[in-house]
């Protein structure tokens, strides 16, 4: 076959060649990449969620803080003790759904995070799984309280298990609630579950502030006596992805 090309079918290839180029957003994959991924840009706060070392530096850490302060606070204790934890972002990671929506050019919608759910591959955060053991190890139960649906907590329930998370309880929202105070209450009277007892709970971990009994925007402000307790018996986890924080007034 005649491998040389004529002028104009050099120019021809080149035009489109260049065509190409302009409409590509740097870094973005192309149109038609596998997966059938779409050529959008990846937020910076799910690349460093899913890249940085300093993300696996930070769980780490916070998690290794949080167990030194609650096996302070254990010690001597008689009465029945436990932690509870956020689950998304806290003790699992979201990121892939995350990147799957951004990469398509969508945004979070109910529908999509379910079916997200559903699949159960969501894997567990750096020190999340030692922290837990530690808490089981010295005789503390382990609640989780999560504002996913009620719809999606015999999922959750196995992805938690999956990746080696042993909860005494896995509390999920029901529809239409999105506070978790009364849930808190729940694990803390003894109602949360048959066979649990009431617990004085010693720690809350996660990644919003509302995670935390009273917890709130305000609190960067107005910190008060509650916000003075993060470090002490609220421990919180960054997560540049989404949050409450989201509505604030940019500045």
């Amino acid at each position: 076959m005649n491998r040389t090309l004529r002028p104009s079918a050099v120019l021809l290839a080149l035009s489109l060649v260049l065509a190409g180029c302009a409409g590509a957003a740097p870094g973005a994959p192309p149109a038609g990449a596998p997966g059938g991924e779409a050529a959008h840009p990846v937020p910076p706060g799910v690349h460093w969620f899913r890249t940085a070392a300093e993300q696996h530096g930070i769980y780490r850490q916070v998690y290794a803080w949080a167990g030194e302060r609650v096996m302070t606070a254990a010690t001597g204790m008689v009465e029945p003790w436990g932690v509870i934890l956020d689950a998304d972002e806290t003790v699992l990671d979201n990121s892939l759904y995350q990147l799957r929506r951004a990469r398509a050019g969508l945004g979070f919608s109910p529908e999509s995070w379910n079916e997200w759910v559903r699949e159960e591959v969501a894997p567990a955060l750096p020190g999340a799984v030692d922290f837990i053991e530690r808490i089981r190890a010295r005789g503390g139960r382990v609640a989780i309280v999560t504002n996913r649906d009620e719809a999606v907590c015999e999922p959750t329930r196995r992805n938690l298990a999956a990746v080696g998370v042993r909860a005494d309880v896995v509390l999920c929202r029901a529809p239409g609630v999105s506070e978790k105070e009364t849930r808190f209450r729940a694990v803390h009277e003894g109602t949360a579950a048959p066979g649990l007892p009431p617990l004085r709970i010693l720690a809350w971990v996660g990644d919003n502030i509302r995670d935390f009994p009273g917890g709130g925007q305000g609190w960067r402000e107005d910190p008060g006596a509650a916000g003075a307790d993060i470090g002490v018996r609220f421990f919180l986890l960054p997560n540049p992805m989404y949050g409450s924080w989201e509505s604030n007034p940019v500045r």
